[in-house]
């Protein structure tokens, strides 16, 4: 039997909440994305759901505090999870994404954890993010486009 120094490290479950801010120019929907890793890696806003916060409230918090911009949640867009190691322990982390409506705000990018934050076509920003989960929720937003529902 194997002892416990042995094993593999311990995993712990993280949960975070985020989004697609879009607004229209013109006849183009346009979304936020930030940058990290140094410019070198482009996704979308979202961070650590606070005990005691909805995911929604921790969607709407994060975006602005990532981008400066104010939004209102349209609706759910996936729920993503993904593993990932902090030292030496595995985190499986789920992420809420949600739709939001432009409301208000400068584009701002938070100095202490964002690079940049930038407004892009949505079909730029599709190409764009590094992430291919967050590529999925914005094909979705893609198809909720052609349908109509923005």
């Amino acid at each position: 039997m194997a002892s416990r120094s042995n094993r593999s490290p311990a995993h712990r479950t993280a949960y975070s909440a985020g989004g697609v801010i879009f607004r229209v120019v013109g006849q183009q929907v346009e979304v936020a994305l930030i940058a990290t890793d140094r410019g070198g890696r482009w996704g979308l806003p979202k961070g650590h759901v606070n005990r005691g916060e909805t995911a929604e409230a921790a969607a709407l918090r994060e975006v602005a505090e990532e981008t400066g911009l104010e939004g209102a949640i349209v609706r759910h867009l996936a729920t993503i999870e993904y593993w990932f190691r902090a030292g030496s322990s595995r985190v499986h982390k789920y992420v809420d994404l949600f739709l939001m409506r432009y409301e208000r705000g400068d584009m701002r990018p938070q100095e202490a954890e964002v690079d940049d934050a930038r407004w892009f076509p949505l079909d730029e920003a599709v190409q764009r993010v590094s992430f291919e989960r967050e590529r999925d929720v914005l094909l979705q937003v893609q198809s909720i486009v052609r349908e109509g529902g923005i």
